[in-house]
């Protein structure tokens, strides 16, 4: 459903299609579609951006929205957000 959506605005979807429905689409021949076209470089960024969500869905906090305040659910991503970034500093050469 997400990739016809992106398909039918003249966009690319990013993920690589499941082996079961290429199958089918090699079985049925042109009636089995057109094969939704697929960006190695795209995916490798949609990649880190669902890696970066779940690093930061860690805290459940975040994940489930525990702070009502909008200051303070921004607070908390922020300090999320360079904790992270001091760690990927301590561990880089």
């Amino acid at each position: 459903a997400a990739a016809g959506a992106v398909t039918g605005r003249a966009g690319r979807w990013p993920s690589p299609d499941p082996a079961d429905q290429v199958a089918n689409r090699k079985r049925r021949g042109a009636r089995g579609g057109r094969p939704v076209g697929f960006d190695p470089y795209d995916y490798r960024g949609r990649n880190v951006i669902e890696r970066g969500y779940g690093a930061l869905k860690q805290w459940w906090g975040l994940a489930i929205r525990y702070d009502k305040l909008a200051i303070v659910y921004r607070s908390a991503v922020v300090l999320h957000a360079v904790i992270d970034w001091a760690r990927y500093l301590s561990d880089t050469p």
